[in-house]
């Protein structure tokens, strides 16, 4: 599938940030200012803000996800969330693997990729984050990396579901990937994704998520294999956030 054919997409990750009065705020904000996008939006905020969120994007075209799940549908998971409560409030996808989470709780490909089957079986589309550190990229290895945290989950991968590349060392830094360095990446991940699903991987849509801003947004989405992206910090301004999206369109 040609790239144009895949519809822009830009996630807002907006983390563990905000009040109720400020996330009703940028969230307003961001639906006055995305009214006429012609890429798909989407936000993230906390859990106890998703309701909110929900409720003020119920006429807008605008989808709420969660930014993480259980790997379980139920039980006595003290401070978990289940998929199946996040689809049951309204919405329509969830991050997983955010190397905030792979770094900070330890988790693990194998574990990502089960959360992956359980946002499936709640009806969620997953946005599954993958990308090396600054090490390892320098050591040679960020190819590797990435291919190790894709094999545990492409069998789980459905067309509607978005790849995430996140570069480690270019999260909340400041830095960002050249766009060069981004497109070999997407490159070599869609092509791991066409070795083991075949066609199929054209209708995935891979995003890029390291410090991405207006500034730079426009050299990124310009690449053959970058569909979008998933956007932290720059998320919580909305006229920034609303940039990003009107160059993705």
């Amino acid at each position: 599938m040609p790239a144009s054919l895949r519809r822009g997409l830009v996630i807002g990750n907006w983390k563990m940030h905000g009040s109720v009065s400020e996330t009703e705020a940028l969230l307003r904000q961001i639906m006055a200012l995305c009214e006429t996008a012609t890429a798909e939006v989407a936000v993230c905020p906390s859990f106890v803000h998703v309701p909110l969120a929900l409720r003020l994007t119920a006429a807008s075209a605008i989808a709420v996800g969660g930014q993480n799940c259980s790997e379980h549908d139920s039980g006595a998971c003290t401070g978990e969330v289940a998929a199946a409560m996040l689809a049951e409030l309204g919405c329509d996808r969830v991050i997983l693997g955010h190397s905030e989470r792979r770094r900070q709780q330890g988790e693990s490909s194998a574990l990502v990729a089960a959360k992956c089957r359980a946002a499936h079986r709640a009806g969620l589309k997953a946005v599954v984050c993958v990308g090396e550190t600054l090490e390892q990229r320098e050591s040679g290895q960020a190819q590797t990396v990435v291919a190790e945290q894709l094999q545990a989950l492409v069998e789980e991968l459905r067309p509607e579901d978005s790849i995430a590349y996140e570069p480690v060392w270019a999260i909340g830094t400041g830095h960002t990937a050249s766009p060069r360095q981004a497109q070999e990446m997407h490159t070599f991940i869609r092509g791991c994704l066409g070795a083991a699903r075949g066609d199929a991987a054209q209708r995935l849509r891979l995003l890029y998520g390291g410090s991405v801003k207006a500034a730079n947004a426009a050299e990124l989405f310009a690449q053959q294999d970058i569909d979008g992206g998933l956007v932290g910090g720059a998320a919580l301004d909305a006229h920034e956030f609303a940039a990003i999206v009107a160059l993705a369109g």
